[in-house]
């Protein structure tokens, strides 16, 4: 199995709407190095309120094998070419270690937070969005024979030389879609290299709603399911002792209700029967009732969601829930456990084992 980790992770008082720290260089220079080193296959940047580009970019200049990825990268305040132009260069830079993750994000964040037009529905427009991005990156590589497209959402018809950043080495920029949903995720079993999978699926959801998809995707396309790359992001609530584990869990209920209080993601809890529940946490985010909201996480919801335990057992957790499902995994260390680089380099070798 292999797993991955993000460059920059959020911590409980971030999601509990205390704010976050500011960047800090080294977080993209000098611990992407040693966590190259420790043995981690994948290293994301997610877009937290920062851009997922640049930092990979300084990454990139610091590792030599390891994989990297925006985890991911919001699509529609940015323009097909726009993504596809940053999406080049670091492919480029990074000597074909660059893979491109997109989501879509909600609606209210697209029109309130990035000030960017929700026409209709994202399905749709998430399926243009990759259609064009293949096309864009097929006229960059072959700049006398440009690939053009037009869509109701998306067109793209001009590609001047001048304009054309021209052919590289690696020209194949793996597309994956981060979903939750069996339309994305058909899509994606139909377009895409694979599903960066967000960490509110269940394993149950995963395994009873969105694999079917995925081979339903496939098929449309006439591709064998079995080469598609299903990464999956699961909560975790690890720890040295049990003492640190029982916090972990803690934070983790925090995580979870932040997350599961956006409606988007009310099918997931739809599917377990925890419908009330979503729309009790979306009335008090919408009321800025932060700290009321980790308590509506029960124990049983956790068990369906989280990887709890010791971190000598994380393997075995691993093991248990995840490998018949996902043939990657990307766990969110947080910044205390990033400094136990022993704890760390362990894990590491005992989820390669698997």
């Amino acid at each position: 199995m292999r797993i991955g980790t993000a460059l920059l992770a959020p911590g409980g008082d971030q999601y509990g709407g205390k704010g976050q720290p500011p960047l800090e260089l080294s977080s993209f220079t000098s611990n992407a190095a040693e966590l190259e080193e420790l043995g981690f296959d994948n290293l994301t940047m997610p877009e937290y309120g920062h851009d997922p580009f640049v930092p990979l970019g300084l990454a990139a200049e610091h590792t030599q094998r390891v994989q990297l990825a925006t985890n991911v990268a919001v699509a529609f305040p940015r323009s097909p070419m726009v993504t596809a132009q940053a999406a080049w260069v670091l492919q480029n830079f990074s000597k074909g270690r660059f893979s491109l993750g997109l989501g879509s994000q909600v609606k209210g964040h697209n029109e309130r937070r990035y000030s960017t037009p929700w026409p209709g529905a994202p399905g749709p427009r998430m399926r243009e969005y990759f259609l064009c991005l293949k096309a864009i990156f097929a006229s960059f590589q072959n700049p006398a024979k440009p690939s053009y497209f037009e869509g109701q959402h998306y067109r793209f018809t001009m590609l001047p030389p001048f304009f054309n950043p021209g052919p590289i080495g690696h020209p194949h920029v793996p597309l994956y879609a981060a979903a939750v949903n069996p339309y994305m995720v058909k899509m994606a079993g139909e377009l895409c290299d694979g599903v960066r999978l967000h960490p509110v699926a269940t394993f149950r959801y995963a395994r009873e709603v969105l694999i079917p998809a995925i081979a339903e995707g496939a098929a449309r396309s006439g591709r064998d399911p079995s080469g598609f790359d299903l990464i999956g992001t699961p909560f975790t609530a690890f720890g040295r002792t049990e003492a640190e584990v029982a916090k972990a869990v803690e934070t983790v209920r925090k995580q979870i209700a932040f997350y599961a209080s956006t409606r988007s993601y009310h099918p997931v809890l739809a599917h377990h029967g925890w419908e009330d529940v979503g729309m009790e946490l979306h009335r008090l985010s919408v009321a800025g009732d932060w700290a009321k909201m980790a308590p509506l996480i029960t124990d049983e919801m956790l068990d369906a969601w989280v990887l709890i335990g010791t971190y000598d057992k994380a393997a075995d957790a691993l093991r248990a829930m995840v490998n018949a499902i996902f043939p990657a995994v990307h766990i969110k260390f947080t910044s205390e456990e990033r400094r136990d680089s022993a704890m760390l380099r362990e894990v590491v070798q005992r989820v390669h084992a698997i």
